[in-house]
C-alpha cells in the first residue's frame, strides 16, 4: 500500500524520497527518470530484512551448537522448518537433485514473499507491484535455468528446442525459443499483475471506509502474496526440473 492512501503520510520525508521518481542533469535540462525510487528502495529493505533474519538464525550455527533450541518457535527452527518443507517439495518434483538448488530457489522465494508482504504494512509499496523488481526476477530464475542446463548437458542442451524428431526442428526450434522467452514475461507480469491489483483493491478501499472493511482486504492480501509466491517458485522449479533432465 502507497504511502497515498493514508492521508496522514501524503507529505513526510519518506513519502516525498520514495513516491517522486529523480531527475537527472542531462544537455542542459532536466529529464525525469523512468525509474522511481520507491520499488528500489522498498526493494533493499526487503533485502535488509531478509540479511537481518539470515543474521539472527546463522548466531545458532555459528556457536557450533547441536542442541535444539529452547523455543519451539524459535526464528532458527521456523527457518529450518521452512526450508527442510521446501526441499521436501523440491525433491517430489526435483528428485535427489533438488538440494543443490535450493540456495537459488529459496533465496528466490523468500525475497519475493518478503517483497509481497512489505506492501500489507500501511505506509510501505510492495516492490513486487513494480514490474521492474518482478522482470529481474523472473529474468535470473530463467537465465539461472538455461545455465543450468549447459552444465547439466553441455552441448546437447539444445536438443531440448529441437523436438522428438529431428526432420521438424527447423519448425520446433523458434517455437520452443519464444516458448522460454515468454516464460520471463509469465513470471513477472503474473506477479506483477497479481500484486497490483491486490494493493489497488486495498487502497481504493482505504480511501472509501476508513476502517473495518479494509482489514477484510489486507488480510486476504496476505493470502495473496503467500500464493503468488507459492506459483512463482513451483513455475521455477518445474523450469529448472526441465533443464537437468534428459531431451527426449
Amino acid at each position: 500500500m502507497s504511502a497515498n492512501t493514508f492521508y496522514f503520510l501524503d507529505h513526510t520525508p519518506l513519502h516525498q524520497v520514495i513516491e517522486k521518481p529523480s531527475t537527472v542533469q542531462k544537455a542542459g535540462g532536466l529529464l525525469t527518470n523512468a525509474v522511481e525510487a520507491s520499488p528500489i528502495l522498498h526493494a533493499g529493505l526487503a533485502t535488509l530484512l531478509l540479511i537481518a533474519v539470515a543474521w539472527v538464525v546463522s548466531r545458532r550455527y555459528r556457536e557450533d551448537s547441536t542442541l535444539p533450541a529452547e523455543k519451539t518457535f524459535s526464528p532458527s527452527n521456523i527457518m529450518e522448518m521452512a526450508v527442510r518443507g521446501l526441499l521436501l517439495f523440491m525433491e517430489s518434483i526435483m528428485g535427489p537433485e533438488a538440494r543443490r538448488f535450493v540456495p537459488l530457489i529459496g533465496t528466490t522465494a523468500l525475497f519475493i514473499l518478503f517483497s509481497n508482504l512489505l506492501g500489507s504494512i500501511p505506509g510501505f509499496d510492495s516492490p513486487t507491484a513494480n514490474i521492474n523488481t518482478t522482470l529481474a526476477c523472473a529474468i535470473v530464475v530463467v537465465a539461472a535455468t538455461h545455465v543450468i542446463g549447459v552444465r547439466a548437458h553441455g552441448i546437447k542442451y539444445i536438443k531440448h528446442f529441437m523436438g522428438p524428431v529431428w526432420w521438424l526442428a527447423w519448425l520446433i526450434f523458434p517455437i520452443e525459443l519464444i516458448g522460454h522467452i515468454a516464460r520471463v514475461m509469465s513470471l513477472s507480469v503474473r506477479l506483477f499483475g497479481n500484486m497490483f491489483g491486490d494493493h489497488t483493491v486495498v487502497a481504493t478501499f482505504m480511501m472509501l471506509v476508513a476502517l473495518g472493511v479494509p482489514a477484510i482486504f489486507m488480510g486476504f492480501g496476505v493470502f495473496v502474496a503467500l500464493i503468488q509466491t507459492f506459483v512463482f517458485t513451483l513455475l521455477s522449479i518445474i523450469y529448472i526440473s526441465g533443464a537437468i533432465e534428459e531431451a527426449h
